[in-house]
């Protein structure tokens, strides 16, 4: 009200000069001017001069100023109302933050049953982040709100010092508190990386040493009690799984293979063992290949053998071939099960060739098919340049005497293994052999 009567004294100071030696009056020797007294007139009446038609339009100009002001006024106070709101409400929201985080040592402040500053991540660093961006929201409400209180007092207004001291201070502690979070993330991340380096250190020392076995196993072990007592398993039929002698062949004009078998595969075994020369793969091959009987190979011949050898225990087979005629016996457990003629007559072995253990070559020395490979467990592979004789293929059989192959001897260092295949100790003559 003092406002509009003081607004309204100036209006009628403004119109005065407007005025002046209208209300004159000639008496003949002169002009005589007329004053005018500045009145405070109430709110709501008519404020205007009803003798000076002349000022209309000015008179409208200053009402309408004083309207103006008038609407600024209402709007300071809606714009402080609304300030006060927005302090109580984010002094409210630090109240609940400082309150969960003395409470349960959370940064979370929960309101309707929601995360108001969202859930901190399980990442340190996505924890960091979510955390300073609530910082700086804060501080950037924080500065609106000093920018408003800047614009308030400028139009008279009056703004809380103390709410603004107060969310400053809050303020202050929130951030003390989200630097000491920051720093116990900042050790958990340090210790979190120590223990996964360590973690990585003990598995590749393990791969290592698994490693090395590996190696050790594929090189040779010398660990067995002599160089023959060692098996070589091929536990899968795979293409990559095999054995290699060292040794090639020389020309041969008849030959024994001897050996020890234990397999369960089916349906076949697989090839216990072929070898190859250049320009024939199949120089020699035993295979027994799907539901086909064991087979033996010479220059790519076939003769079919009376052997059964797939269910599961130890067996000891020798087969004998002579090129004269193209003779051949079939030897299991020291007793001969079959025999036959025309395989491959007056056909030289050749030499130079490459032989494998545990599975079929396709081309010399690779090109192995998985559905042909070997599965089991096979040992003392001997070959002689000669037809054993058969009380020596039974003595063999039987333990009663043992006979290197004078071609290929069952040795530690003259078999290579690959692709995961191993070599594990094993003596032939226990009674467990039988048993397995």
């Amino acid at each position: 009200m003092r406002l509009v009567a003081v607004l309204t004294c100036l209006l009628a100071l403004v119109r005065f000069p407007a005025v002046r030696g209208q209300g004159a009056e000639r008496d003949g020797e002169g002009e005589k001017e007329s004053r005018f007294l500045c009145t405070a007139v109430p709110l709501g009446t008519d404020g205007s001069c009803p003798l000076q038609p002349a000022a209309s339009a000015q008179e409208e100009e200053l009402r309408n100023t004083v309207i103006q002001l008038r609407e600024t006024i209402l709007q300071q106070k809606e714009t402080i109302v609304n300030q006060l709101g927005t302090i109580k409400e984010l002094t409210y929201k630090l109240s609940r933050c400082e309150s969960a985080a003395d409470d349960s040592g959370s940064w979370r402040s929960v309101k309707d049953g929601k995360d108001t500053m969202d859930d901190v991540p399980r990442d340190p660093n996505e924890t960091i982040d979510a955390l300073g961006k609530t910082m700086q929201s804060l501080k950037d409400r924080l500065q609106n709100l000093e920018q408003q209180q800047m614009r308030a007092n400028l139009s008279g207004a009056s703004f809380p010092n103390e709410l603004r001291d107060l969310l400053q201070h809050r303020l202050g502690d929130l951030e003390s508190q989200l630097l000491k979070k920051v720093n116990e993330l900042e050790e958990e991340k340090s210790q979190l990386y120590n223990e996964t380096a360590a973690h990585r250190q003990r598995t590749e020392n393990t791969l290592n040493s698994l490693m090395n076995r590996i190696s050790d196993l594929e090189k040779g072990n010398t660990g067995f009690r002599s160089p023959e007592d060692f098996k070589l398993s091929l536990p899968l039929r795979t293409n990559y799984l095999f054995g290699r002698v060292k040794k090639s062949l020389p020309e041969l004009y008849a030959f024994t293979v001897c050996m020890w078998l234990k397999s369960s595969a089916s349906p076949g075994i697989g090839t216990p063992f072929s070898y190859g020369v250049p320009g024939q793969a199949n120089e020699i091959v035993l295979i027994e290949w799907g539901n086909n009987p064991m087979e033996l190979l010479i220059n790519d011949k076939v003769a079919q053998l009376p052997l059964s050898l797939s269910d599961g225990r130890w067996h000891h087979i020798c087969i004998t071939w002579t090129t004269r005629d193209g003779l051949w016996e079939a030897y299991q457990d020291g007793q001969r099960l079959g025999s036959g003629e025309n395989l491959a007559p007056w056909h030289p072995i050749k030499p130079d060739g490459v032989l494998i253990l545990g599975q079929e070559q396709d081309a010399v020395g690779g090109r192995f098919d998985a559905t042909q490979a070997f599965v089991g467990e096979l040992s003392h592979f001997n070959i002689w340049d000669r037809v054993l004789r058969p009380i020596d293929i039974s003595s063999i059989a039987n333990c009663s005497a043992y006979m290197p192959g004078n071609v290929v001897s069952w040795t530690d260092s003259d078999v290579e293994v690959f692709g995961g295949a191993s070599k594990w100790p094993l003596e032939l003559c226990e009674d467990r052999l039988f048993d397995n």
